[in-house]
C-alpha cells in the first residue's frame, strides 16, 4: 500500500532528513587515511543521538539476512557497492567509500547516501561519482507530478547505459515515510509513462548505484549483507529521500 502524505507529514521527513544530511557531512569530514570504518559509524551515532533521532538501519533485519544489521550506517568501499558493515576495515589512500544513512525522527523517516574519495582522488572515480550523481539530479528532475515512476528509472538508466555503466540487478529505489522501506519499489531502469503514478504527497528515495565496469552482477560476502561488483571495478551510491509536489520535485535531505 502507498501512503500519500500531506505538507505537514513532508515537513516532518524533511526534519528526519535534515538529521540524515548532517550525519553524512559529520562522516564524510572524519574520513581519512587510516581511520577504522566503526570509528564513522560512531559519528553518525553521535549525530542521530545529538538530535533525539534513531537508527531506522540499526536492528533491520529483511528475509534474505540471517542476522540484523548491526550498525547506524553502511560503508562500502571501492568494489562493494551497498550494505557494508562498518567494522575494523582502515581506509588507504585513494579509496572510494559509499556511506548510506538513515533516521527516525517523530514517526518519520528519512535516507540518503553519498560517494566520496579518501585521500588521492583516481580520475575514474571521479567521473564515477560525477555520473551516479547526474543520475541521481536526473532522477528527482523526472518526478514531476502527472509522471509515472517508469520516468524516473528511464532518466536513471539512460545515463548509465550512456555511460557504459552498469548497476546491480534488482535493486533500486523505493517508497519512505514512516517506515524507511515502503512500496513502491523504484527500479533504476524502465520505460517512460509506465508503472505507479507520481502524485502530489509521494514520498521516494531515489538511489542510482553505478559500477564502473559495465557489469550488473554482484556478489554476496559472507557477511550476508554487502553486495560487491562481480567483475572487481569500483562501485558508487548516491541517494536522496524526496516528496512529489504540485511545484515540483522537493529533496529532503538536503543539509
Amino acid at each position: 500500500m502507498v501512503e500519500i502524505k500531506d505538507r505537514p507529514a513532508i515537513d516532518a521527513m524533511r526534519e528526519a532528513g535534515r538529521v540524515v544530511a548532517n550525519a553524512l557531512a559529520a562522516v564524510q569530514q572524519a574520513a581519512g587515511v587510516g581511520i577504522r570504518l566503526r570509528e564513522l559509524d560512531e559519528v553518525a551515532r553521535d549525530v542521530l543521538r545529538e538530535a533525539g533521532a534513531s537508527s531506522p538501519f540499526l536492528g533491520y533485519r529483511p528475509d534474505f539476512a540471517s542476522m540484523p544489521f548491526p550498525a547506524v550506517i553502511c560503508a562500502s568501499v571501492n568494489d562493494a557497492i551497498v550494505h557494508g558493515i562498518p567494522g575494523e576495515q582502515v581506509l588507504r589512500d585513494g579509496d572510494l567509500v559509499s556511506i548510506d544513512c538513515g533516521a527516525e525522527l517523530d514517526g518519520w523517516t528519512g535516507d540518503a547516501a553519498t560517494s566520496f574519495i579518501v585521500g588521492t582522488p583516481r580520475p575514474g572515480d571521479l567521473e564515477l561519482i560525477a555520473a551516479t550523481r547526474r543520475a541521481l539530479e536526473a532522477g528527482i528532475a523526472a518526478a514531476l507530478p502527472g509522471g509515472r515512476l517508469g520516468d524516473i528509472s528511464h532518466a536513471i538508466g539512460s545515463l548509465a547505459l550512456a555511460g557504459g555503466y552498469g548497476m546491480p540487478a534488482d535493486f533500486g529505489g523505493h517508497g519512505i515515510g514512516r517506515r524507511m522501506h515502503e512500496d513502491p519499489h523504484l527500479p533504476n531502469r524502465g520505460r517512460r509513462g509506465r508503472g505507479f503514478p507520481l502524485s502530489p504527497g509521494l514520498t521516494l528515495a531515489i538511489e542510482p548505484m553505478f559500477i564502473a565496469g559495465g557489469d550488473d552482477d554482484y556478489g554476496v560476502a559472507d557477511d550476508e549483507w554487502t553486495l560487491s561488483t562481480a567483475d572487481g571495478s569500483r562501485a558508487a551510491h548516491i541517494e536522496h529521500t524526496i516528496a512529489v509536489t504540485e511545484d515540483g520535485p522537493r529533496i529532503l535531505t538536503l543539509p
